[in-house]
């Protein structure tokens, strides 16, 4: 007999452990090499772990069990032969290809099983999330992943084709409590919170922008630019050009303290913070203050499929030196952002709202939004955070500060 030990690898620089969210699958299982075979939860990130040879499979840890990077989760028996009948797992389909190097592989996507009526397994914990935050019982969904599992875009389908009102859960009348372990992931996220909160001086300016000159520009060039750069054109290009303009004025709001000293990094990776199955995550836009509208509308969107689809690697969300939060996606009206350590400062968009406002002597109806800098009162005095926002503001309201020389200066700006 030739058990192989697998240890648990390093899913990224200083992560010394993982908790296992999930087995995908039972002691005893068969397993192909390369399979899915669970999924384990870091301080930054869900990863799948893949079998590393074929055979039987004995797990030495439990789900929800904290264990560190190098200890043995399981053992597989090498020697041993596929069970008779069994159809062989279909080989993963090639990953796509990243910028980065990941030190831990995420598995892609499998064909599909046949959907069965319940899922024989628990949901995986996206699905689960997404079950609970809409009332949804594992009933009412079919799974299509391996042995059934209940895989988030199952909700999705399910949540798209309706259900039956009979079958629905309803809100009241019983006296149930739910009790769940948080992840690995949301209380790193916690405890990161309450340490800015703890630890830093926060003090949160604001300002109100019209968003008519952008909104003007948005509504006459959308459809140029969609064609010209195969991208949509939306607000957060703007806003994050904005702020890389407003760092090179003020760029100790692009700084961060480091025991004694203050490092001011001279380029703009800028966080930009998106919604995602596993919670808020902020993948970083890097040397964003080389970059187009184009490019910085491509990038956020190729970061936003990759949260939505689980895909982010570590590499990618690290290493910023600025965030912006747009809370006013979700109807947002303004807010006190919290700062993303170790950051020194944050941006917050809200929703837009028409308000009259006082234009050349006269009130007219414009469409506002507040915008929110939270910021490190140790290293970033009040006249460089308002002068950064006001910067914002100025930039955002007369678009054409935001160009050099060129041709027309709507044409030059969304680089047609």
């Amino acid at each position: 007999m030739s058990k192989l030990e697998m240890k648990v690898p390093s899913p990224g620089e200083s992560i010394s452990e993982v908790e296992i969210a999930t087995w995908l699958v039972s002691d005893g299982d068969y397993v192909e090499k390369d399979q899915a075979i669970a999924e384990v939860d870091s301080d930054k990130a869900t990863l799948e772990l893949p079998a590393e040879e074929a055979g039987i499979i004995t797990l030495k840890a439990e789900e929800g069990d904290t264990v560190e990077v190098g200890a043995v989760c399981c053992l597989i028996d090498t020697s041993a032969k596929a069970p008779a009948g069994k159809p062989k797992q279909p080989a993963p389909a090639p990953a796509a290809v990243s910028s980065a190097p990941k030190p831990m592989p995420t598995v892609a996507a499998v064909a599909p099983a046949p959907a069965k009526a319940h899922a024989d397994k628990h949901p995986s914990p996206a699905a689960r999330k997404m079950m609970s935050e809409n009332g949804i019982s594992p009933a009412q969904v079919a799974g299509t992943g391996r042995d059934g599992r209940i895989l988030q875009q199952d909700v999705a389908a399910a949540m798209a084709a309706g259900f039956d009102a009979s079958a629905a859960q309803t809100w009241g009348g019983s006296r149930d409590v739910r009790r769940e372990k948080m992840s690995m992931l949301r209380r790193k996220v916690a405890e990161r919170l309450v340490g800015v909160k703890n630890e830093t001086a926060m003090l949160t300016t604001f300002n109100e922008v019209d968003m008519k000159p952008v909104m003007d520009l948005r509504a006459k060039y959308k459809d140029a630019f969609r064609e010209s750069h195969n991208v949509g054109l939306g607000f957060m290009s703007f806003f994050t050009k904005a702020v890389t303009h407003a760092i090179a004025q003020f760029p100790t709001v692009n700084g961060m303290i480091d025991g004694k000293e203050v490092i001011v990094p001279e380029y703009a990776d800028i966080g930009i913070a998106v919604s995602s199955p596993k919670g808020l995550m902020v993948p970083v836009v890097r040397n964003a203050e080389s970059m187009s509208l184009a490019q910085i509308e491509a990038e956020i969107k190729r970061l936003a499929i990759r949260a939505r689809d689980g895909e982010l690697g570590i590499d990618e969300m690290q290493g910023g030196t600025f965030t912006i939060t747009n809370g006013g996606v979700f109807g947002s009206m303004l807010s006190t952002p919290i700062i993303n350590p170790p950051q020194s400062a944050i941006l917050g968009m809200h929703n837009i709202v028409e308000r009259p406002v006082a234009v050349n002597g006269k009130v007219e109806v414009r469409p506002v939004m507040y915008v929110a800098l939270s910021y490190d009162h140790r290293i970033i005095d009040g006249k460089e955070s308002v002068g950064f926002l006001y910067a914002i503001k100025e930039m955002i309201e007369q678009p054409e500060r935001l160009l050099f020389m060129g041709k027309k200066p709507e044409e030059v700006l969304l680089g047609l």
